[in-house]
C-alpha cells in the first residue's frame, strides 16, 4: 500500500529553506525533494495561501517564510495541504444493515477518531522551530560521531 508522504517532504522542504538566510527558489527546493519544480510550486501555493510561506519574483527572489517559525505548526500545515488521509483503515460497506458490521464500524470508527485526536494535538503542540532544533541537535551528533570516528 503507498503511503502518503507529502507532509513529510513539505516539512523536509521547509526545514531546508529554514536553514537558508535567503529564499529558495523552486528550483532550488525541487533539488532537495528530488522532484520537479512544478510539482514545488503547487504545494507551495497551498502553503502561500494559508499565510505560511511567500514569494518573490526577480532576483534574489523565491520562497521564505511569512511569520517566524515558532508560530507555524505541524497542524497548520496539515491544514494547509488539505488535512491529508491520516489512516488507511476504514469501514466496511459491504453490509450496511448487518448489526455486525455495524458494531465493527463503530469500535474501529471510534479508536480511529481516538488516534486522530491525539495526533492533530501533537501536531497543534509542535512547531517549525521545534522541528529546526531537533534537526539541529541531529545534524551535529552526527558530526561529533564522525570527528571521533
Amino acid at each position: 500500500m503507498k503511503r502518503n508522504s507529502r507532509l513529510s517532504a513539505v516539512l523536509h522542504a521547509l526545514m531546508h529553506m529554514a536553514e537558508r538566510d535567503a529564499p529558495m527558489t523552486s528550483d532550488d527546493l525541487a533539488r532537495c525533494l528530488d522532484t520537479n519544480a512544478v510539482v514545488v510550486r503547487r504545494t507551495m501555493a497551498g502553503l502561500r495561501d494559508a499565510g505560511i510561506v511567500q514569494s518573490g519574483r526577480g532576483h534574489g527572489g523565491g520562497w521564505h517564510f511569512a511569520r517566524p517559525l515558532a508560530n507555524i505548526s505541524l497542524l497548520d500545515i496539515y491544514n494547509a495541504l488539505g488535512e491529508p488521509i491520516v489512516f488507511q483503515i476504514g469501514a466496511a460497506t459491504e453490509m450496511p444493515g448487518c448489526v455486525v458490521e455495524q458494531s465493527v464500524n463503530r469500535v474501529i470508527g471510534d479508536a480511529l477518531k481516538d488516534a486522530e485526536a491525539i495526533l492533530m494535538a501533537r501536531f497543534a503542540g509542535t512547531t517549525l522551530a521545534n522541528l529546526a532544533e531537533d534537526f539541529r541537535a541531529a545534524a551535529a551528533a552526527k558530526r561529533a560521531r564522525a570527528d571521533t570516528g
